[in-house]
């Protein structure tokens, strides 16, 4: 958590104008926002009024800076983190897929299309594209392991373009 927010205030630009070399730092945070931050990661129901208690700022400029963090993209939304095995998703997976590209007289589907129709399908938390030996990772989250065969072998696998699978079942989640 901490190393995003640092992250997050160390992102740098270098650009060259008329030959002089130029250095911007861009998402510039404060140590207020970084703590106003830091809160938000830990609890984001907590209000302005709470956050103001607990870090000695005014409510107006905590209110201020959320709203200002919001605006230029540093907080781009607020959710909600559910324990899935107390609503009836016992089994959490990721699955790791290899895209098959088609030949040129093949009908042809893009990666990130692949990728939208998989997150469509039920169960499915968050696709990632990623770049190594695998073309994405999908995290899941499903009542069983015959919900997870059924889901791999009727559903992934009937995608266009998905060549492999390689699944792994978490066991435990801190």
């Amino acid at each position: 958590m901490q190393e995003n927010i640092e992250f997050i205030t160390k992102i740098t630009i270098n650009f060259i104008n008329n030959g002089k070399l130029f250095h911007i730092m861009k998402n510039a945070l404060d140590t207020k926002d970084e703590k106003i931050l830091s809160m938000l990661l830990e609890n984001s129901k907590l209000t302005s009024q709470q956050i103001s208690k607990k870090i000695n700022v005014p409510i107006t400029t905590v209110h201020n800076r959320i709203k200002k963090m919001e605006k230029s993209g540093v907080i781009k939304n607020y959710s909600l983190v559910i324990d899935n095995k107390k609503i009836g998703k016992e089994v959490s997976a990721y699955i790791f897929v290899t895209v098959n590209y088609p030949h040129e007289h093949q009908k042809k589907f893009s990666q990130e299309d692949t990728a939208k129709r998989i997150r469509a399908l039920e169960g499915v938390e968050e696709v990632t594209i990623v770049a190594g030996d695998t073309d994405m990772i999908v995290r899941l989250n499903l009542a069983s392991i015959d919900e997870l065969n059924n889901f791999i072998i009727k559903k992934l696998r009937n995608i266009d373009g998905i060549d492999k699978t390689r699944t792994m079942v978490v066991l435990n989640q801190f």
